[in-house]
């Protein structure tokens, strides 16, 4: 008795550890928003339009399940094509609230989509575990970073995978 105590009582911890475990955070890309109009909370421009219908197809055939935004005009115009496309509909966050928004991505099933600002894409890639990026120019568009389920953050580009 005490033979079968020793083998099956440490599988048995080891199974109730594992159900108890989270589930391992999904794989998230973290943009900021398109090229924008001038104004307050400005809608995108032309070459930001185009940009977005590009972005609609970049996953390929990995897309995303879940697409947050800011809740900026710019953010969700970045996202509406591919929302569009794959019938999704994008759920606001605050972008003052990096913890939370992390938290609702962690709770996901599948690739997210983050659509963010140039102040805020470092702090969430940080956030979500990956290496903090360095501050994103006024000019800079187009930039993903892809925080992968280890934690390795990696830049990607809409001009090429």
């Amino acid at each position: 008795m005490t033979l079968l105590r020793a083998l099956v009582l440490p599988i048995l911890a080891a199974a109730a550890a594992a159900a108890a475990a989270p589930a391992p955070a999904p794989d998230v890309f973290v943009m900021r928003h398109l090229q924008k109009e001038a104004g307050a909370d400005p809608g995108l421009s032309a070459e930001g339009r185009r940009n977005a219908e590009r972005l609609a197809g970049w996953f390929g055939k990995h897309p995303p399940r879940a697409i947050y935004v800011s809740a900026t005009r710019r953010a969700r115009e970045t996202a509406a094509p591919l929302a569009a496309r794959l019938h999704l509909a994008p759920k606001d966050y605050p972008p003052t609230d990096v913890a939370g928004l992390v938290a609702r991505v962690r709770e996901e099933r599948g690739p997210v989509l983050v659509v963010g600002h140039s102040n805020t894409v470092p702090e969430i890639v940080a956030a979500l575990g990956g290496a903090r990026p360095a501050a994103i120019p006024d000019d800079s568009y187009g930039d993903i970073w892809h925080v992968g389920r280890g934690g390795k953050a990696e830049r990607k580009s809409l001009g090429g995978r």
